[in-house]
């Protein structure tokens, strides 16, 4: 009865504030609206004890609930994520334990290891299931807005090549190189000799696989191994979706092994999700936590300042910075109606608790950039030092009159 009248009084102080499209079925089957307009989310308590998770609902509680079967929720990922952060708001101080708190996490190769084991080794096929055919696991380009997925992608890669002015015959290393669009690319197009690594099984596999099908062995490279073991020197440096892994303590030493690995006149192109929060917190409300927990297991966020001054104190000097928030949040948002669209194969191939886990984490991230809760941004750079008179006075090279045109012509002779 005390858990029953913490509920109620609960549910009277949100309705108080906010209307919602939201319905509460409770264990004894009463059902309870809040607002006049028909539920998009019904969120269903099995059980008398299960109202704890409302009473303080943070992300990584209901979260974590809806991922471990102890409440029930329906309706659009997006309309689910949308309501729960209304709840949060509606209950919580964005301070304590709900602020934006920094997570630091120890980052020895094993832990690193395990950590990509975990998030990219579920299957090949499940990812399948709502990326674009190249597999492209991160933020997409959309000149318009009205590109699909598949074209948007392949803008992106070309966006990115186009940064580091790739040319024929030269040298790319590609860090994180996922299932391998960004190399294959690179060799098809631009003529250039790629090592890509990886430290997922399924992701070297069929990488490998798909250089072969291609003809490009002679050309391409796939291997699996820690970014921090590659030897050699290339002329461009690509990471794309790869550092969030890597540790904010441990930055200035990751971007000085990218300079130690870059020809004098090389440039390095940092692709990457960071915290919007100067004191490099993460989501509020627990949402980092449910990440941490369910998804990406000692993943960190840096603030953008922190990346730049990471950089110089990695002996890079800072060319050219874009903020691509938007274009990842349109990225997500497709990717969560895909898999949605996909939802009966999804959980056949991951089960229903990854399911569930995916479910929500995809239109979470969709949120987040939305709100501007994280942001996305493509770092140019190069060795620190380097005559100014080998720089471009513009950044009218990344940008073709024709982006159409431009992705079927070869590139410009070195």
């Amino acid at each position: 009865m005390f858990l029953q009248n913490r509920l109620s009084s609960w549910i009277a102080g949100v309705r108080r504030q906010i209307a919602l499209p939201l319905r509460i079925e409770l264990w004894n089957g009463q059902q309870i609206d809040f607002s006049q307009e028909a539920p998009r989310v019904t969120i269903r308590l099995p059980r008398a004890s299960a109202a704890r998770f409302l009473l303080t609902p943070s992300l990584a509680k209901l979260g974590g609930a809806y991922v471990e079967g102890d409440i029930e929720v329906r309706g659009r990922a997006k309309d689910m994520i949308a309501i729960v952060n209304a709840l949060a708001r509606a209950s919580l101080k964005t301070e304590g334990k709900f602020a934006r708190v920094a997570r630091n996490f120890g980052h020895s190769r094993g832990h690193d290891a395990e950590a990509v084991r975990y998030h990219y080794d579920v299957s090949n096929e499940f990812y399948q299931q709502f990326l674009d055919p190249a597999m492209v696991y991160s933020c997409a380009y959309f000149e318009t807005g009205n590109e699909d997925l598949a074209t948007a992608q392949r803008d992106k890669i070309d966006h990115i090549l186009r940064k580091v002015e790739l040319r024929p015959g030269q040298r790319l290393l590609d860090i994180g190189c996922g299932w391998g669009a960004l190399l294959l690319r690179a060799a098809e197009r631009y003529g250039a000799r790629g090592v890509g690594v990886t430290l997922s099984q399924n992701q070297y596999e069929l990488a490998r696989q798909r250089v072969r099908q291609a003809g490009l062995e002679h050309l391409v490279e796939i291997r699996l191994q820690d970014y921090r073991d590659v030897r050699g020197e290339f002329d461009r440096i690509t990471s794309v979706g790869m550092f969030e892994h890597v540790g904010r303590r441990q930055l200035p030493a990751y971007f000085a092994g990218i300079g130690k690995l870059l020809a004098p006149d090389g440039l390095a192109l940092n692709h990457g999700i960071t915290s919007t929060d100067p004191d490099n917190g993460a989501t509020p409300y627990g949402g980092g936590d449910f990440i941490d927990k369910y998804v990406f297991p000692r993943g960190e966020l840096a603030h953008l300042g922190q990346v730049l001054k990471a950089m110089q104190q990695g002996a890079l000097e800072v060319y050219d910075v874009e903020n691509l928030r938007r274009h990842y949040a349109r990225t997500c948002a497709i990717w969560s109606d895909n898999f949605e669209a996909n939802a009966e194969r999804v959980r056949a191939l991951a089960g229903d608790k990854r399911f569930r886990i995916w479910h929500v984490y995809l239109a979470g991230c969709s949120y987040a950039f939305r709100h501007d809760l994280i942001s996305l941004y493509q770092v140019v750079c190069g060795k620190a030092g380097r005559d100014p008179a080998n720089l471009p006075w513009s950044r009218r090279y990344m940008y073709p009159a024709d982006p159409a045109a431009a992705a079927l012509s070869p590139p410009p002779p070195a």
